[in-house]
């Protein structure tokens, strides 16, 4: 009974998601996303996310290993570097789609030639299960198929992952993290020269914390995918430092839905996300 819920709620997110968008609202992913097995009650104490970054702590696994997973800051870099990378979650980074579909207009250049695999309610776990037609797996040319096989028909030489929001109440921190970590080999195994950025969940807006899905655990989440990106020589983008305010929270500022969901972002939010990137290349001359 529940996986069949879930499944309702995933498609009610992709009708939201195209309804909004023929609307033309700032912000259309702002109601796709559904916080799996949480729809409903807040905690009645959240969670804050601790305002130390992710990356300011060296993971305990590793180290010794002089490679360092977390991407540090560059000099900005041309969009070009982008041309060859494809954007891959869930109505998050649908958000920076429209942006950049928006921007394009004026300015060809943003962004490069970056594409997007992104899908309201898209996680880890259901991007690891079978191509269906009830199945969130994004089209590509009007075709489903897993997303390492559509990113290898884009060109893709780099993808930019960031899952997780979906997944943490169903799936639990740990197993969430091991299933990004699965969609990631899964991505290599068919382009083995891609190079992989694994993107930090970012937190809510302090007032919509759930029982599960709450800043504390999205920065335990977070951990534990910097951690693989160590392991794995994998590079670790810390989005989450440049949208928390003090208290580790989604500024509210950066909060297009502070009634609703209170996680995704509004066009100031994707500005610093565009530049974020651009500056953190994994290049010691920002590419």
């Amino acid at each position: 009974m529940k996986r069949n819920r879930y499944a309702k709620l995933a498609a009610f997110g992709i009708a939201a998601a195209v309804f909004s968008a023929c609307l033309g609202f700032e912000n259309p992913a702002a109601t796709t996303a559904v916080i799996a097995g949480e729809v409903g009650e807040p905690a009645s104490a959240p969670s804050a996310r601790p305002a130390v970054q992710v990356c300011s702590a060296a993971p305990s696994s590793s180290s010794e290993i002089p490679w360092q997973a977390c991407v540090s800051e560059t000099q900005e870099a041309d969009p070009s570097f982008l041309d060859d990378a494809v954007f891959v979650g869930d109505s998050v980074t649908l958000k920076l789609k429209y942006y950049a579909a928006a921007r394009r207009k004026k300015d060809p250049s943003f962004l490069g030639k970056a594409k997007f695999l992104a899908a309201g309610s898209m996680g880890s776990g259901n991007a690891l299960q079978p191509v269906s037609a009830q199945s969130i797996h994004p089209l590509y040319n009007g075709k489903k198929a897993p997303l390492e096989d559509s990113a290898a028909k884009m060109g893709a030489k780099k993808i930019y992952i960031m899952l997780g929001i979906n997944d943490i109440a169903l799936y639990g921190i740990d197993r969430s993290a091991k299933n990004l970590e699965k969609l990631a080999l899964r991505f290599l195994k068919v382009c083995p020269d891609e190079e992989l950025f694994i993107q930090s969940a970012t937190p809510m807006v302090r007032e919509k914390q759930l029982k599960s899905l709450n800043n504390k655990n999205i920065a335990a989440y977070d951990k534990e995918l910097l951690d693989i990106c160590q392991k794995r020589k994998w590079n670790y983008l810390d989005v989450a430092s440049v949208m928390q305010g003090s208290d580790g929270a989604l500024k509210p500022e950066y909060c297009s839905d502070p009634g609703i969901l209170g996680i995704h972002f509004t066009d100031t939010a994707c500005n610093v996300w565009v530049r974020y990137i651009l500056t953190h290349t994994g290049k010691e001359t920002g590419g």
